[in-house]
């Protein structure tokens, strides 16, 4: 095994948390040569009723609503009154950059009547609720109220829209729902994710009728490549090989394609992972960012329901409009998309293997270490919440 040397990723004490490229191909090489695999220490048994409990569901929306997590990336938001209003965590909220160039977060809820003041995305200097005409600025305050004179007393320094926590940091937008705790955690130990220049191209969202975790522990493994994927990302990648790496409470992935082996020749010095790897980060608990070639995907997942889970995806680029490069891109994506429903198909499926009742877990073996980690924070996170 390729001995770990210090990586660009590293925590203010020191201690190395991602590999670096060179360090990452040695190791999938020698994977390669020998026929293995990352493995974890032990396997993972997640209870069934995990997936089917109603009260489960509650207590992780809350986990979500507890702490900061991403609502998106900080290029979706390019420009001065541009907003995304969607529910996260089963509330429905509005974040917005302001004149001044600061992304806030709000509660879409009107102060009148609880009417949601903005629907989908765009840009506006003010959002104005469709039932009564009551409206807000960027800023959240309160700006003006129809026929004023019927709301004697009314104090418009209080009656704004409701503010929560809002950051932008390494390139993503972060929201905390629950301010009044004492503390959030999911800002920690965040590298720098998101390149200088890249900006959103596309955006979207889907709706999966599977349960939120099923949906994401797709995602974190390398076990299924050649199962389900055998005329897409198998014929590119590698049966069951990857490079799983854990910092703080999240993961990384390293999926690596064919392409790799041309390096063999090459001088370590000129070694680079782009277009030879895809690197998954899970940014716990429900954050998927996947590189590609000139490009990166950023998904959020938002648990809906119990067999219900609508995914916002994000394709950013830093290539220029019009140019082969981003044709390039958009035509690698229609690859990923191929594969992607290939995975939608087997999460639905499993969750209808989850309701035959014909198991009471589900077993995550040693090559799906970052599932066990992502089930065991979880836990944990559930535990601290309710205590």
């Amino acid at each position: 095994m390729a001995k770990k040397t210090p990586s660009r990723f590293q925590r203010e004490d020191g201690e190395t948390v991602l590999m670096s490229d060179e360090d990452i191909i040695d190791r999938i090489f020698d994977h390669i040569d020998n026929g293995t695999t990352d493995r974890g220490q032990s396997s993972w048994k997640e209870p069934t009723a995990n997936y089917l409990s109603a009260d489960r569901l509650d207590q992780e929306l809350a986990v979500l609503r507890s702490r900061w997590t991403v609502f998106c990336p900080s290029s979706a938001l390019p420009k001065s009154g541009d907003y995304i209003a969607r529910d996260a965590a089963g509330i429905p909220l509005i974040v917005v950059r302001g004149n001044d160039g600061d992304v806030r977060a709000f509660r879409n809820a009107c102060r009148h009547r609880g009417v949601q003041v903005a629907k989908g995305h765009g840009c506006t200097s003010v959002f104005v609720c469709p039932y009564h005409g009551w409206s807000y600025g960027t800023d959240g305050a309160l700006r003006s109220v129809p026929h004023g004179d019927g709301f004697p007393g009314l104090e418009k320094e209080s009656r704004g829209l409701v503010s929560l926590g809002c950051v932008e940091k390494k390139g993503l937008v972060f929201v905390r729902q629950d301010t009044d705790q004492k503390e959030g955690k999911g800002l920690l130990e965040i590298p720098d994710l998101i390149p200088d220049g890249f900006r959103v191209v596309t955006s979207a969202a889907l709706e999966i009728e599977a349960n939120w975790k099923l949906h994401l522990e797709s995602a974190l493994e390398g076990y299924h490549i050649r199962s389900t994927h055998q005329t897409t990302f198998f014929p590119v990648q590698y049966d069951n090989l990857t490079v799983v790496e854990a910092f703080g409470e999240n993961s990384r992935i390293a999926f690596p394609y064919q392409a790799i082996e041309g390096l063999r020749d090459k001088p370590k010095s000129k070694w680079s992972t782009n277009g030879r790897v895809t690197f998954v980060y899970h940014l716990f608990p429900n954050v998927i960012i996947s590189t590609f070639p000139d490009c990166m995907q950023v998904v959020i997942i938002e648990p809906l329901e119990l067999e219900l889970t609508r995914q916002h995806m994000f394709l950013l680029t830093d290539c220029a409009e019009g140019g082969e490069a981003l044709d390039a891109v958009f035509k690698g994506q229609e690859f990923a998309a191929k594969g992607a429903i290939e995975d939608r198909d087997v999460v639905v499926s499993a969750q209808r293997g989850l309701e035959s009742g014909a198991n009471v877990f589900l077993e995550f073996g040693l090559f799906e270490s970052a599932i066990g980690k992502f089930h065991g924070t979880l836990k944990q996170e559930l535990e601290d919440t309710a205590s």
